[in-house]
């Protein structure tokens, strides 16, 4: 099989720690994106999720649970239960 040269650019330090992480896993950096480039190709996709950059504890509905929950507690409506009041909860 004819081999071919893949030039990528990346931040230099992600580099470092990407050639470090491959060389404690026996691996040289050649060999591992080959390795992610099978993978791709044999599941037909990405081989682990991408998402939005934002993280989803900030996402609109989250935000929106939080601010009925401070609202609910600045009115006084708090429910108190201990630890163990919860646990036989999760267990009922």
């Amino acid at each position: 099989m004819a081999q071919t040269t893949l030039n990528v650019r990346m931040d230099e330090d992600i580099k470092r720690e990407f050639d470090s992480f491959c060389q404690k896993a026996g691996l040289n950096t050649s060999v591992a994106v080959n390795m992610f480039a099978r993978a791709v190709l044999r599941e037909r996709k990405i081989p682990f999720e991408i998402t939005d950059e934002t993280d989803p504890f900030y996402g609109e509905s989250n935000m929106r649970a939080l601010r009925e929950s401070i609202a609910q507690f600045a009115r006084g409506e708090v429910v108190e239960k201990t630890i163990e009041e919860l646990e036989a909860m999760e267990n009922a």
